[in-house]
């Protein structure tokens, strides 16, 4: 019983930990990156389609994106989709492919954007600590029904305990890592 539960747990907080990670790609750090525009979605013939679903992404330099779609249509489409983004990016069409210039980044913005991945960060505590939360009270459901021993509910407690603190740990790394990546760039 308390294996699967271990498995079970440590699979919602690595998943945990993914989400935050994919979210933190997303984030424009000043330097270009095919992965600022994985959220934008482009109407393709009615259907919301993901960016990179429709066109070639590539970076011929640190600061410039060039998105060279497969229907030359879709130009327009697609420069309206990163204008509304919140990307704050202004892109050039040339009626051949789109390049994104990719802009200093200032201070003050900097500082925006650690707020914002500080923000995701504690979120993403929460949602480990809430998983927690749920194989505790599995836990302890179980010693009361006497499907586990005292000795046993400890040791479960006391393991999903050390589960966290590895998972949080790791957040904070992916924090340390993200916001040294805004300042310097």
């Amino acid at each position: 019983m308390l294996e699967d539960l271990y498995l079970e747990t440590e699979d919602l907080m690595n998943k945990t930990l993914a989400h935050l990670k994919h979210e933190l790609s997303g984030l424009r750090t000043g330097r270009a990156s095919t992965g600022i525009f994985e959220n934008i979605k482009v109407d393709y013939y009615g259907t919301p389609t993901p960016l990179n679903q429709i066109a070639n992404i590539s970076i011929p330099d640190a600061r410039m994106v060039v998105i060279q779609p497969w229907e030359k249509k879709m130009l327009n489409v697609i420069e309206k989709a990163i204008l509304t983004s919140d990307l704050g990016l202004n892109p050039n069409n040339d009626g051949q492919l789109i390049r994104v210039p990719i802009p200093y980044m200032t201070e003050e913005r900097r500082k925006d954007m650690v707020k914002l991945i500080s923000k995701m960060t504690e979120e993403a505590r929460i949602a480990v600590r809430n998983i927690r939360r749920d194989a505790n009270e599995k836990i302890k459901k179980a010693e009361k029904a006497s499907e586990l021993s005292k000795d046993n509910a400890a040791d479960g407690l006391e393991a999903i305990q050390e589960m966290t603190n590895s998972h949080i740990k790791k957040l904070d790394l992916l924090f340390e890592l993200k916001e040294k990546e805004i300042l310097e760039s």
